[in-house]
């Protein structure tokens, strides 16, 4: 079989020539200069022979592990915080941060800017931290704010845990989630926004009614505020 095969090498080899070509480029190369081999011949030599090329291997990330989703027995045990994105009459885009404590569902915060970097974040952070006191947990998709090292460090130096959902599982974060459907609809989709402020100032006016005013079914139908009291 080698000493058959010498000439369908021969033929290959001319073609590759000094560049790299896959298998299905060979042949139909191969079929066209010598009409007399057919592709199961070529494809056979063409891979016994060596002139495959290597694959390249994809390096595989490690996932993050399950995170499942549990209601904390009091305030401050695990927080919530999440992005959305929505944009100005204008056309010119900005993001709010919104922040809830799983516990009784509160919404912590609901943030308006054109750009949340990981040092404004945690710098905003920092804010609410001094009015509400440290939470054990933070849970988090693996957006890059959250990923990044000066957030990372931020939690580290706070004492804080990271609680990163997996990728692709939304259904991990679904009291962050539940709230950002509230907000969609009661603010981004109800209202034009003419600025950022005027979006901070609604978004101000809906977190006061979310917490004080509507109630949850998931709380016996009381409002955030009631529960925790």
């Amino acid at each position: 079989m080698p000493t058959k095969d010498a000439p369908l090498v021969a033929a290959i080899r001319s073609v590759i020539g000094g560049c790299r070509k896959g298998r299905k480029k060979v042949i139909a190369i191969v079929k066209k200069r010598y009409a007399r081999w057919g592709s199961s011949s070529i494809r056979r030599v063409y891979e016994q022979h060596g002139f495959s090329l290597h694959r390249r291997l994809r390096k595989r990330i490690q996932g993050t592990p399950l995170k499942p989703l549990m209601a904390p027995l009091r305030p401050n045990q695990e927080w919530a915080i999440d992005f959305m994105a929505d944009a100005l009459i204008n056309g010119r885009k900005f993001r709010i941060l919104n922040a809830i404590d799983e516990y009784n569902r509160e919404g912590i915060t609901c943030l308006a800017a054109h750009n949340i970097p990981a040092r404004r974040l945690t710098a905003f952070l920092d804010r609410v931290l001094e009015r509400r006191g440290k939470p054990l947990r933070i849970r988090t998709d693996n957006g890059p704010e959250f990923t990044s090292k000066w957030f990372q460090l931020w939690l580290k130096n706070n004492n804080i845990e990271w609680v990163a959902i997996q990728k692709g599982c939304p259904e991990q974060n679904a009291f962050i989630e539940r709230f950002n459907r509230t907000y969609r609809e009661d603010v981004l989709d109800a209202n034009l926004f003419f600025s950022v402020e005027h979006a901070q100032k609604l978004s101000d006016q809906f977190l006061q009614q979310y917490n004080n005013e509507r109630p949850h079914e998931a709380l016996n139908f009381m409002t955030p505020l009631e529960y925790a009291a």
